[in-house]
């Protein structure tokens, strides 16, 4: 009985270790390490929402993030905004976004941003939204977009580090 009792208390520990080091939107796939994955809600009707998070490469080589996915939306793209000629203008990147090794690459409100478009329902404050994430080398991600409010600025706890 004891032992049991040993077992469980390592393993109670072992989980709060492992959470207290990453944060739900987490990810990682070969080199790449993403976090503070997170979005804006979006008013009743609207059609799109943009995606924000830091991706990591660790690795020796570049990779790429090529395209995404989720069932909230109908399309999702990745997109740069920037200044040109004193206009603030958007595109997507058809070849995707490089992440140089040994680099990191913050998507976030007006620059790179992940943009999912025909959505099937409104984002709300508090939700956690599903999508994969399409690298060049490190495959597949799957991570989940925490919904902040409307007007917010960054992830939730952003401020506090």
């Amino acid at each position: 009985m004891k032992n049991i009792a040993h077992t469980l208390a390592c393993f109670a520990a072992v989980l709060a270790l492992a959470g207290s080091s990453a944060q739900a939107g987490d990810a990682t796939a070969g080199d790449i390490v993403i976090t503070q994955a997170w979005s804006r809600a979006t008013p009743s009707g609207a059609k799109v929402a943009g995606g924000y998070l830091t991706i990591e490469n660790k690795g020796a080589a570049p990779d790429r993030l090529i395209s995404g996915s989720g069932d909230v939306a109908g399309k999702f793209e990745i997109h740069e905004m920037a200044m040109n000629n004193g206009v603030m203008t958007m595109r997507p990147l058809d070849k995707g976004l490089s992440i140089e090794p040994g680099k990191t690459v913050k998507l976030a409100p007006g620059g790179h941003h992940l943009m999912l478009m025909d959505l099937k329902q409104p984002l709300k404050e508090g939700d956690k939204v599903p999508v994969t994430l399409q690298f060049e080398k490190a495959g597949k991600v799957t991570l989940s977009l925490d919904v902040q409010s409307v007007g917010a600025k960054g992830p939730a706890g952003a401020d506090k580090k």
